[in-house]
């Protein structure tokens, strides 16, 4: 979609998984080099179907690809950035038990646990960037 606040991916939208294990941290995903700002860190996720519910849409994503087990999930909260045309979901989840993610297709690098006060120092996607210290507050309360 394009408009006027620039041009964003996913017709329908987009949603994206931020999963907080208390001992591991957030699961984040190198981005491939070819994707949008590529080589950067993010969530899992990506442009949601017709119709599709954001939570459902960045659990499908984030299990295509990172292998992240939903069933192992509660879903604390969301987070919507909106410019009216077009907005992308930060769904927020806390696993309720370890897993080992899987790169399982081509859109990652890597997959790593980052520590919350690590994860800043990472390059991130901008649009993660600035989301994080918003959503790194909630996670802490």
């Amino acid at each position: 979609m394009e408009g006027e606040h620039g041009k964003f991916w996913g017709k329908f939208g987009a949603a994206g998984l931020l999963v907080h294990h208390p001992t591991s941290g957030i699961l984040l995903q190198h981005r491939a080099l070819w994707s949008h700002q590529g080589g950067t860190w993010g969530l899992p996720g990506g442009a949601l179907h017709l119709g599709e519910d954001p939570v459902d849409g960045a659990l499908r994503e984030a299990n295509e690809e990172a292998a992240v087990p939903p069933s192992s999930l509660e879903i604390l909260f969301r987070k919507v950035f909106d410019v009216g045309y077009w907005r992308y979901t930060t769904v927020v989840a806390r696993a309720t038990s370890y897993f080992e993610p899987e790169i399982s297709d081509p859109e990652s690098l890597e997959l790593r646990w980052v520590g919350l006060t690590d994860v800043g120092e990472l390059p991130l996607h901008t649009g993660f960037a600035a989301a994080w210290p918003e959503l790194r507050r909630r996670l802490e309360e």
